[in-house]
C-alpha cells in the first residue's frame, strides 16, 4: 500500500468528495486519496423531509464507492491524528501516510453527550432528532396525539443551522392537517436572539410564526433532559439578565426552578445534539488553539489556505468560517479551494479566486411550501441572481419545494459529487 500521496483528502463527505472530483476534472494526473471508514454516502439535507414522512430515506443513502473518483485511491480508514510539522496523518489501521498538501474535510460529529441526559434519550420514545435518525423522527409526529411539541437546538455550531426550525414548521402542518392543532403547543427554543439572522428572510419568518400561532422563544439554550419525566430544561441566556420571568398559568405550563432556569413538559421533543469537530482535528495543530474558534480548522476565510500552513486547504463544516455549514456553501468553497491549491502547486503562489462567504438555507415551512434563504458573510441576503429575476425569494414558494424535493438532490449526485457543479 502507497503510504505517500500529493494531495491527502481526509473525509469522503460532500466536501472531500467534491473537491476530488473538481481536481481530477482539472488535472488527471495528480496523486490524490481519500481517507474515508464509511461504506455509505448520505444526502443529509432530505433528512428534513424524511422526519416528515415526505421523502424515502433508502433515496438518500447510496454506496461511497461509487462516488470515488476514478484515479482516487480510496483508503477505507478513519485518520486518528495529524502532524502539520511532518506533514503526516496517522490511521486507525493503516498506519502512518505522508503527504504534500492536505484537505482536511471530515465534517463534524454528534456530541450529545454534551446535554445531561441526551445521549440516553436521543431516538427513544417521544425524543427524536432528524440529524441522527429522521425515521424516528417521522415515527414520534405519527404518533403523536396532543400537547406539547418542543423543537429547540444547542448553543453550539450545528450542519444547517436552519434544520431545526425545517421540522418544526412541517410538524406544524402536520398537526393542522391531522386535526391536532389546537390541542397542541408548538414551541420553538432557540439560544439565538432571532429566528433567523438575515433581516429579509427574518421578516418572513417572523410573520409565518405570528400567524401560525407557534411559540417562539429566543434565549433559551438546552441544559438538561429528563426523559423519565419527560421534562426539559432551559437556561435563560439573554445577555446581561440575572433572572428570568414565566407567567403563572401559561399555555405550555413552564416553571422556573432557578433565577435562570425554565422547566417545560414535552409530548414529543425535536432536537439538534450538540455537535464539533472530530477529536482529531481539535487535538491537532492545525485548528485553532484558543479563543472563540478553539477546535476549528484556522484557515482563511476567503482563500481556504491555513494560516499557518501553506501546504493545508479546508472547506465546509470543521473550517473556521463565520457562515452557516451547509453543502451549499461547501458547493462555493470548493471551486475557491481548488483554484487556489492548484496555483500554489503549479506556481507556489495563490490562484485569485475569493469565498464571499456564501451559503443557503432551504427553508420548508410546510408541506408544499419553502424560502430559499442564501446569503453571505456579515448576514447579507445573496439570492442568485437568475432565481430571483422570476422568483421572490424571501417569500414562501411551491417552486422552491420543488427545488429542495427533486432539483437539489439531482443535482448533488450528478453533479456536485461529479465536480460539475
Amino acid at each position: 500500500m502507497k503510504t505517500h500521496y500529493q494531495i491527502l483528502i481526509i473525509g469522503g463527505g460532500t466536501a472531500g468528495i467534491t473537491i476530488a472530483a473538481q481536481l481530477k476534472r482539472k488535472d488527471s494526473t495528480l496523486d490524490i486519496a481519500i481517507v474515508e471508514p464509511s461504506e455509505k454516502h448520505y444526502y443529509q439535507p432530505a433528512w428534513t423531509l424524511v422526519g416528515a414522512g415526505a421523502f424515502d430515506f433508502a433515496d438518500t443513502e447510496r454506496n461511497e464507492a461509487d462516488y470515488i473518483p476514478d484515479g482516487v485511491d480510496w483508503i477505507k480508514d478513519k485518520a486518528t491524528g495529524i502532524d502539520p510539522e511532518s506533514n503526516s496523518v496517522e490511521t486507525a489501521t493503516s498506519g502512518t501516510i505522508t503527504y504534500d498538501y492536505l484537505i482536511p474535510v471530515p465534517g463534524l460529529v454528534m456530541a450529545p453527550e454534551l446535554i445531561p441526559g441526551l445521549k440516553e434519550a436521543l431516538g427513544k420514545g417521544v425524543v427524536c432528532s432528524n440529524y441522527t435518525d429522521p425515521e424516528h423522527t417521522w415515527e414520534v409526529l405519527k404518533n403523536f396525539k396532543g400537547g406539547n411539541a418542543v423543537f429547540t437546538q444547542p448553543t453550539t455550531p450545528i450542519k444547517c443551522g436552519g434544520a431545526p426550525q425545517k421540522i418544526m414548521y412541517m410538524a406544524e402542518d402536520y398537526f393542522r392537517k391531522n386535526g391536532l392543532r389546537d390541542k397542541t403547543n408548538v414551541l420553538f427554543a432557540t439560544p439565538g436572539t432571532v429566528i433567523f439572522g438575515v433581516p429579509e428572510f427574518a421578516k418572513t419568518l417572523n410573520k409565518i410564526i405570528h400567524d401560525r400561532d407557534i411559540i417562539f422563544k429566543p434565549f433559551y439554550a438546552p441544559v438538561k433532559i429528563d426523559a423519565e419525566k419527560q421534562e426539559i430544561y432551559f437556561h435563560y441566556a439573554k445577555p446581561g439578565e440575572s433572572n428570568c420571568t414565566v407567567q403563572e398559568g401559561n399555555s405550555l405550563g413552564e416553571e422556573l426552578v432557578g433565577a435562570l432556569e425554565i422547566k417545560v413538559h414535552y409530548d414529543m421533543l425535536h432536537i439538534a445534539p450538540p455537535q464539533m469537530a472530530p477529536k482529531f482535528i481539535q487535538d491537532s495543530k492545525i485548528s485553532i488553539q484558543e479563543g472563540p474558534g478553539k477546535g476549528w480548522v484556522d484557515v482563511d476565510i476567503h482563500t481556504m489556505q491555513h494560516k499557518r500552513y501553506p501546504n493545508i486547504f479546508s472547506i465546509g463544516d470543521v473550517a473556521h468560517l463565520p457562515t452557516a455549514k451547509t453543502g451549499a456553501a461547501i458547493r462555493k468553497q470548493a471551486p475557491v479551494l481548488v483554484e487556489n491549491l492548484l496555483s500554489v502547486i503549479k506556481s507556489g503562489h495563490l490562484g485569485q479566486k475569493s469565498y464571499e462567504g456564501y451559503s443557503s438555507c432551504p427553508i420548508v415551512t410546510g408541506y408544499g411550501k419553502m424560502l430559499l434563504c442564501e446569503f453571505k458573510y456579515d448576514n447579507v441576503k445573496d439570492s442568485d441572481p437568475m432565481i430571483s429575476t422570476f422568483v421572490d425569494t424571501t417569500k414562501e414558494q411551491y417552486s422552491m419545494w420543488l427545488l429542495k424535493k427533486y432539483g437539489l438532490p439531482f443535482m448533488y449526485w450528478n453533479l456536485m459529487l461529479r465536480g460539475k457543479a
